[in-house]
């Protein structure tokens, strides 16, 4: 059994927010309702964009990862094996092999090849819980190495902090019920995000709790 949740992590990273400031949750536990706000350092967020009522007060951001070459790689993860949180992620990445993906079929870890000019779509836990499972988000990973750097920038496509993620209606009825609970958006992110800084007893926040 592979134990890589909740465990620090192999590289350095900087977000920035594509709204600003950008409204969440102050605290992830129930009950409580103070909004704090996320200040973009840099760069100001791309003027224009425009979204359906998912995205009024949106919570999309870019991170930019950097991993630096680990003297034991075999011992270190670059980032252990996880599903995005968030609606979709678009990632580009340098020309050094580090990201993997777990096949369905036999839990099997196949590489990604980086692909020159081109991005990799993920599809988050949102979008698997918006449509109710016929999409569903993909578990992956990054290694690392001991002689290479290696970059990569994720723009993370986030609804705004009070959504309410739950299966659409349009796409369930008697004959394909909803396969997931409601939860409030901003609760979760607040939730992932403490525990991606430091090691919790318990296993972080997913999805599959709030299935039904």
């Amino acid at each position: 059994m592979e134990h890589t949740k909740n465990v620090r992590d192999w590289k350095e990273v900087f977000d920035c927010t594509v709204q600003e400031p950008m409204p969440v949750a102050a605290s992830p536990e129930d009950g409580e309702e103070a909004i704090t706000e996320w200040i973009n350092q840099w760069p100001e967020y791309p003027p224009g964009l425009r979204f359906d009522e998912f995205y009024k007060d949106q919570t999309s951001f870019i991170r930019l990862n950097h991993y630096p070459p680990c003297p034991v790689p075999h011992l270190a993860l670059g980032l252990g094996r996880h599903k995005d949180s968030g609606a979709l992620t678009i990632l580009a990445q340098d020309d050094v092999e580090g990201l993997q993906v777990k096949k369905k079929s036999d839990g099997e870890w196949i590489v990604v090849k980086p692909i020159p000019d081109a991005f990799i779509i993920n599809v988050g836990s949102i979008m698997q819980v918006w449509s109710n499972d016929i999409y569903e988000s993909v578990e992956h990973r990054v290694m690392v190495n001991s002689k290479k750097e290696r970059f990569s920038i994720p723009f993370f496509f986030n609804p705004s902090h009070y959504t309410m993620v739950q299966p659409l209606k349009e796409l369930t009825d008697e004959h394909n019920p909803p396969k997931y609970r409601a939860y409030k958006w901003g609760k979760f992110l607040v939730n992932r995000a403490r525990s991606n800084l430091k090691k919790l007893d318990v296993e972080n926040l997913q999805i599959y709790h709030f299935r039904l």
